[in-house]
């Protein structure tokens, strides 16, 4: 798998299942999350290197989409890519699937920020060229069988210099 669009599988256990049979919520957060960091760090940017480098970036907000739930024994693909970058705020999709079928689509808006001050700030160039941004139309997405158009737009991207407080 190409760097711009990183994957891994595993398999649901039986400490993701809920009371109702399936895949709980909370799953998908921490998955989405573990999907980040290892994308990351397969790029050069494990989290040892953000703290020395004293910048980081934090979640501000996700979105998850649920189309059918997973279960038990289940082998999920998952997907992640950064879909934009304005300023110091970046858009990271997911897409889960499961025998080549969207289970869940996701989203988080995350903001690079100073990690001694906690404001917001640039992100450094060696950042932004690790990472490659990939359009919604990119014919990669589609031949995954992971371009289906989210319900969820975000707000516009961008957020105040550093100077101009703390992030939210």
């Amino acid at each position: 798998m190409c760097s711009s669009i990183f994957s891994k599988t595993l398999r649901v256990t039986e400490a993701s299942i809920d009371v109702l049979g399936h895949v709980n919520n909370k799953e998908y957060l921490r998955w989405m999350e573990d999907l980040a960091i290892e994308h990351s760090a397969a790029l050069g940017w494990p989290q040892e290197r953000y703290l020395r480098e004293k910048h980081v970036w934090v979640a501000r907000e996700h979105w998850i989409e649920y189309l059918r739930p997973a279960l038990l024994g289940d082998e999920l693909v998952l997907y992640t890519w950064i879909s934009a970058v304005a300023g110091p705020v970046s858009l990271r999709r997911y897409a889960f699937a499961r025998r080549g079928k969207l289970v869940t689509l996701a989203a988080t808006e995350w903001a690079h920020i100073d990690f001694v001050t906690k404001k917001v700030c640039a992100v450094p160039e060696s950042l932004l060229k690790a990472f490659d941004v990939v359009a919604p139309d990119d014919p990669r997405l589609k031949e995954l069988g992971i371009s289906r158009p989210v319900k969820w737009i975000p707000r516009e991207l961008g957020l105040p210099a550093c100077e101009q407080g703390p992030a939210a």
